[in-house]
């Protein structure tokens, strides 16, 4: 970083919350995926004129930045690729409002998915994306990678509660999209145009969201099934029943056989496990909807079927799936955490792909997912340390992909694009789709300073 660019951000942010350091460079390097980049310089900004003038700064000097929350991008969406500065929001943090009369919360894009369920917790509603990393990821990071989450099948994704932002542009100006209205088709829908950019328009400032009423009552149950294809049709039969369950979870044999290895959960080695829930505000209600699933995990030959009667049995019955990323991690040295999504009716095929291209490379490749939206994670294990391993690796990423478009499926259900997944862009979108985006990130960022290299936007 040059000196006088240096010093004019210093001058900025306060020397404190600036940093040039070895150790901190090499930190700011990677996210949670396989992916790594060092930038030059890291600032911690604190508020919305700051970021002005940082962007403003950046667009002047044509320097890349890259905005970051917590850094637990599974697709490179935080890697600084093109070097330069790391725009750190974690320390804007604030819960600005909650007003349950207008149904809605004003947000700091660092507050932690988890802290925003507490404070609502006490009035009894919640916000519903529900993030596998919603313990430690930031609500900016969510809506930049349009999150979803466990609840996705019935509740939606972040796309769907995001009712206003404040977004810093390019050239420092501040943009205010949306309303604090449910209901708004006033001009052109820019917030959610920044749903999901991942960085590569503006840096979001501050969130309006929609919240929803918690309902107060669940009921869980858990299926095993000696075939994966039946486990898949199980899914598919459930989500056009009637019924939606507030989540439907996939757990395959190769996650249930890496949970056996690394704890004493003793799970049954099964092709696959379903784990269901329904909510509601009546017993009777929340109960009809899973008899109604469990009637349908016995049409499709479950092979056991359990009920939990209790909160801490329904805990043990999710043990499996919530312990899936972590166990998976200690299969082999590399992790590539898949995340590709299906119409509802090709999950069955999906399965038994992702199986198939398993034994074709000669890879691990469990697969857990929320099967209830069709959003699968088929994810490699492997050594990167062996160039023949990697290769494979490669291989079956592509041809996974493949048959995913075939299949009228998209690359990405909710991790996003990042580094990960540029290269299949153009698979899944025309040559007309490609231009259109990259004519809307020169026309937001003509100098492409934000968040440069990802999303295949480059021209």
């Amino acid at each position: 970083m040059k000196e006088k660019i240096k010093r004019a951000l210093i001058d900025i942010v306060g020397e404190e919350n600036y940093t040039d350091s070895l150790i901190d460079m090499v930190a700011y390097s990677k996210d949670a995926s396989e992916h790594k980049h060092r930038p030059e310089a890291a600032v911690w900004a604190t508020t919305t004129g700051q970021i002005s003038a940082i962007l403003k700064l950046a667009n002047q000097e044509k320097f890349p930045v890259t905005a970051r929350g917590a850094g637990t991008s599974l697709a490179g969406l935080t890697v600084p690729e093109h070097g330069g500065l790391v725009l750190d929001v974690a320390r804007m943090n604030k819960i600005i409002e909650i007003s349950i009369e207008d149904r809605l919360a004003v947000v700091q894009p660092g507050v932690i998915y988890a802290d925003l369920e507490k404070g609502l917790k006490p009035y009894g509603f919640f916000f519903p994306p529900d993030p596998a990393s919603g313990s430690v990821s930031t609500l900016g990071g969510n809506v930049a990678c349009n999150a979803g989450g466990i609840k996705g099948a019935k509740y939606g994704t972040t796309k769907d509660y995001v009712l206003a932002l404040e977004v810093v542009l390019a050239d420092g100006r501040v943009l205010h999209t949306g309303s604090k209205c449910m209901k708004s088709v006033s001009g052109y829908d820019l917030t959610k145009l920044f749903v999901g950019s991942e960085g590569t328009l503006g840096v979001i400032t501050e969130i309006t969201l929609k919240i929803n009423p918690r309902p107060p009552l669940t009921c869980t149950a858990m299926a095993t099934f000696d075939d994966l294809e039946d486990a898949g049709r199980a899914v598919s039969q459930i989500m056009h029943s009637g019924i939606l369950p507030s989540a439907l979870e996939v757990v395959d044999q190769q996650t249930l056989i890496g949970i056996n290895q690394n704890t004493d959960l003793n799970l049954p080695e099964v092709e696959a496990i379903l784990v269901a829930e329904t909510d509601g505000h009546t017993r009777e209600e929340t109960e009809f909807q899973l008899a109604k699933i469990i009637d349908i995990f016995k049409q499709n030959n479950a092979s056991t079927v359990r009920q939990a009667d209790s909160e801490e049995e329904a805990e043990a019955l999710w043990t499996a799936r919530k312990s899936a990323y972590a166990v998976m991690s200690r299969i082999n040295y590399n992790l590539a955490v898949e995340d590709l999504a299906v119409p509802m009716s090709k999950v069955p095929n999906m399965l038994k792909t992702i199986s198939d291209i398993a034994k074709k490379y000669d890879l691990k490749i469990p697969t857990v997912g929320h099967a209830g939206d069709g959003n699968l994670h088929p994810t490699i294990s492997f050594d990167g340390t062996d160039p023949d391993e990697v290769r494979r690796v490669e291989g079956a990423s592509a041809e996974l992909f493949k048959v995913v478009i075939e299949l009228g499926g998209t690359v990405t259900g909710e991790h996003g694009i990042g580094l990960a997944k540029a290269r299949f862009m153009s698979m899944e979108h025309d040559e007309v789709a490609m231009d259109v985006m990259r004519a809307v990130k020169k026309l937001f960022d003509p100098n492409n300073i934000l968040n440069p290299g990802k999303m295949a936007l480059e021209i």
